[in-house]
């Protein structure tokens, strides 16, 4: 609060008790209508009304989806592919459909780009392991500061098995990327530009099409440098267009798209997908194999050995195609007012600091508030309901530039409301008064 006055109450406030039947600035967008098809938002904890502010962490899953994994395992289950009765070849086809879902949601040009994982971790380790059978002591993989650890110890991986060096891509102050820096760090050696669309930590969205313009014009004549983008959080808050961006890779996960856990997916270049070896062996990525010899099938069933997620898949299908009913940008205008109302409510409180204040960020506060730890914040404020995440975030080397040893985290989503954003704020000035 710009006063520095203390909150004592939990009651929303004045603005918060008037409940717009829209979003003050969402063009028609109806987080209230949206919150309602959430099960779990209506709940309470430790006897307060639920506030979920922790979706960069993993968000809730919409009755659609609940309805759709129920259905599907009460009566349309069965595994996919080469089976010839009827329940096999409605599940495939329900299968290939979610597979289809997610081309469409990234704009890519063809369904057979986008390969099942298990999530985003494992998509990029595929491309990791893929990469690292062709490289040399010396070759260069560029990585930002601001990574998630699943995008960073993949390729420690090669730097340790392979002799890969790893060059940094600086952060400055305020979160964004440090292009300049970036420009010069590109060289004849990289062979590998790996970024996140979107920081788990400071919200930021980087330039990304402008990241893989300069590193495919970089780079050795003969060999041009691929580019993967981390867009985990990007593809939840951003615009995930791989035709736009002109990426190689991109890589998502379903539990941050208010689908399942265990699936993600990779987007990849037809032919950047067709240089890649496999990533595993065993049923479903072959096309033949003998005593002496094996051949493989094509992407994208080349990297899916064995059976497949397929509730999951199913699943992420079909939270892509409840979330299409909503505009991009109103959903986003709605979060960025939240994420802005709460930074208004707290301007002025000397004993926080916000990490992260990049032009265009994305609706992720975190914070650290002076003499208290991010665990013991977060602690509090779940007795007032409130959920939100603390620690490093899984971001170590941007913790160490940010110079933090842990921070707070709240991350706001479609389902979120201005309610929860005061509630959030009372909270945490209340947590607050504990270390004082």
């Amino acid at each position: 609060m710009a006063d520095g006055s203390v909150v004592t109450d939990l009651a929303p406030s004045v603005a918060a008790q008037e409940r717009p039947a829209t979003s003050p600035r969402g063009r028609g967008f109806d987080p209230y209508a949206v919150r309602a098809q959430f099960p779990i938002l209506s709940r309470q904890v430790n006897g307060k009304p639920l506030v979920y502010l922790d979706n960069a962490a993993s968000a809730q899953k919409p009755r659609a989806v609940i309805d759709a994994l129920v259905a599907t395992m009460e009566g349309g289950y069965a595994n996919v592919h080469r089976g010839l009765h009827t329940l096999s070849n409605e599940a495939t086809e329900a299968f290939e459909k979610a597979r289809e879902i997610v081309a469409r949601f990234l704009n890519a040009e063809s369904a057979e780009q986008v390969v099942w994982t298990k999530g985003g971790t494992e998509a990029i380790n595929l491309v990791a392991n893929g990469l690292g059978l062709s490289i040399q002591p010396g070759d260069e993989i560029l990585v930002s500061e601001m990574e998630h650890h699943s995008n960073i110890v993949p390729w420690h991986f090669l730097r340790e098995r392979r002799g890969a060096v790893l060059k940094w891509i600086p952060v400055l102050d305020d979160g964004s990327l440090d292009m300049a820096a970036y420009a010069d760090l590109l060289s004849p050696k990289t062979r590998m530009v790996a970024v996140t669309h979107m920081s788990n930590v400071l919200g930021t969205i980087n330039p990304v099409a402008e990241i893989t313009r300069l590193a495919h014009a970089a780079g050795a004549p003969d060999s041009r440098i691929k580019v993967l983008i981390d867009g985990c959080q990007g593809a939840v808050h951003a615009t995930p267009d791989v035709q736009a961006i002109g990426c190689d890779f991109y890589v998502l996960t379903g539990h941050k798209l208010f689908g399942p856990t265990g699936i993600g997916a990779l987007y990849g270049k037809a032919e950047a997908l067709e240089a890649l070896p496999p990533y595993q062996g065993g049923g479903e990525m072959i096309e033949t194999v003998e005593m002496d010899r094996v051949t493989y099938a094509r992407p994208p069933h080349r990297f899916e050995a064995g059976t497949p997620p397929i509730l999951e898949a199913i699943g992420l299908g079909v939270a892509l195609e409840w979330l299409a009913q909503y505009d991009r940008a109103s959903v986003q205008t709605h979060e960025h007012s939240l994420y802005q109302h709460a930074v208004d409510r707290l301007q002025g409180q000397n004993w926080l600091r916000i990490l992260g204040q990049a032009e265009g960020k994305g609706a992720i506060l975190t914070f650290a508030v002076e003499g208290a730890h991010a665990h013991d914040v977060a602690q509090i404020m779940d007795r007032y309901g409130v959920a939100v995440r603390a620690g490093q975030h899984c971001a170590e080397p941007l913790a160490k530039r940010m110079g933090v040893t842990s921070s707070t985290r709240a991350s706001f989503a479609l389902y979120n409301t201005m309610e929860d954003a005061d509630a959030f704020v009372d909270a945490l000035i209340k947590a607050r008064n504990f270390f004082v």
